[in-house]
């Protein structure tokens, strides 16, 4: 896993682990990230299902309840058969729009 800081967004890109792997880490490391938007790069990774994706479920619910931003980066699913209560979006690119559009959201208190 390697971890990146662009402001207060952290940006957790997939290397080698598992995705069940990758959860663990990063909620093993959630303490540090918890103020901070998320953004998960898994563009590495060629193949991906949407077990794959619910695996982070729990964790993105529980962040976006504390009112941060958690996204998921791939290029590499159909984004339609994602459940809808977990973003995911095929570029970094998005992922920080998504995340600038619900630091307005925020800040207008919708």
């Amino acid at each position: 896993m390697i971890l990146d800081q662009d402001g207060n967004i952290s940006i957790i890109t997939q290397e080698k682990a598992t995705i069940i792997e990758l959860v663990k880490k990063i909620q093993d490391v959630y303490s540090k990230l918890k103020h901070d938007n998320i953004i998960v790069n898994l563009t590495s990774l060629n193949k991906l299902s949407v077990q794959d994706i619910i695996e982070f479920l729990e964790l993105s619910n529980s962040h976006r309840a504390s009112k941060q931003s958690f996204v998921i980066v791939s290029n590499s699913i159909d984004i339609n058969d994602t459940p809808d209560e977990i973003i995911v979006v095929p570029t970094l690119q998005e992922a920080y729009d998504i995340i600038e559009m619900e630091e307005m959201e925020r800040d207008l208190g919708i």
